[in-house]
């Protein structure tokens, strides 16, 4: 019974992916999150500390069976999903590992925690797992591994994907020519899973880290005399919280740099499912947020109230009683060097 537990669970997450077409001095983000538990109305989140920066995502919860018996309940970890539309496609990963796509760990009370993986690839909303494997080719669309194993299939094997929607035809040279290249067009769903038993009466303590998908862009367009009139500007402004600090620090080195375009900045984007950390007994009854912008010449900027600076990098928000009702979005500007 896990299997459709865990892929209604995937495909929940992969919903909020970000899927977006960038140049080619950009990349686009993918949603992560934490981790899922199914729902117990026994087990309460005594506490939530969550630290997010653009080298790694860790948290650790404080669980609480209130109880008097011994509760186990699947806990799941769905790694964004994976899909290459087109040629121009530049979404960010931070390993080329096939399967732990985010080198995800886990441990519980202190121990590594017994985690299973379920892949499992899709195109037109079937699933086609196996004829993968069959034909011996990788599940990680976006590898170039994958790319050159589709290229070896021999040419009456390409009707047999290409019908069933899991491959395209493409033209490219890769040193001889132009020439056709099988390139995947499937959709790949990675779930990290176990089964985790809370004693009665007892607090289980479980963290877990990970490196998050971030998107990146070579310069800023913040700061440009015409960024106000750009169509992304006001979803900029919506989706980070840009205030007027912010802006005037942008703005004062872009004139600093004597920049005709954007700030003397690149950016990172950061997408945080926050909301699934809403499927416990009671709300979480403490919260603590610390976002680290890494370097003190960055600027940061995310969505918050009661917002704290506590070093030179970061800065924390407390909650008590907290109930996530939206997702978080986190946006670092780096300063260029010359």
């Amino acid at each position: 019974m896990l299997k459709p537990t865990i892929a209604l669970v995937a495909a929940t997450l992969a919903a909020a992916t970000s899927s977006f077409s960038f140049a080619n001095d950009s990349s686009a983000e993918l949603a992560t999150g934490g981790l899922i538990f199914i729902r117990n109305e026994n087990v309460e989140m005594r506490s939530e500390d969550l630290t997010i920066s653009a080298k790694e995502i860790s948290v650790r919860y404080r669980f609480f069976n209130k109880s008097d018996k011994d509760v186990t309940v699947l806990v799941a970890f769905p790694m964004p999903e994976i899909k290459v539309e087109g040629p121009d496609d530049n979404f960010s990963l931070p390993t080329e590992d096939p399967v732990n796509l985010l080198a995800f760990t886990t441990v519980v009370n202190g121990r590594p925690a017994p985690t299973k993986v379920e892949q499992r690839v899709h195109a037109a909303g079937l699933d086609r797992t196996q004829l993968l494997r069959d034909l011996g080719i990788p599940l990680a669309p976006h590898l170039q591994a994958t790319n050159e194993a589709l290229d070896k299939l021999p040419r009456a094997k390409w009707d047999d994907l290409l019908h069933v929607g899991l491959a395209d035809v493409e033209q490219y040279d890769v040193g001889k020519g132009m020439e056709d290249h099988l390139v995947p067009r499937w959709e790949l769903q990675t779930t990290f899973y176990w089964e985790q038993t809370f004693r009665a009466k007892a607090e289980t303590v479980v963290e877990h880290r990970y490196k998050p998908s971030v998107g990146a862009s070579v310069q800023t367009a913040l700061g440009s005399p015409t960024a106000v009139q750009e169509d992304w500007y006001d979803d900029y402004r919506e989706k980070y919280c840009l205030d007027k600090e912010f802006y005037t620090a942008v703005e004062r080195a872009r004139r600093e740099a004597r920049s005709q375009y954007g700030a003397p900045y690149s950016e990172e984007r950061i997408e945080y499912i926050l909301k699934t950390g809403a499927n416990w007994s009671g709300p979480i009854k403490e919260f603590r947020l610390v976002i680290d912008k890494g370097d003190v010449s960055s600027l940061v900027s995310f969505c918050g109230d009661g917002i704290k600076k506590i070093s030179p990098t970061q800065f924390e928000m407390k909650k008590t009683d907290f109930t996530p009702d939206s997702d978080l979005s986190v946006l670092i500007l780096k300063r260029l060097r010359k």
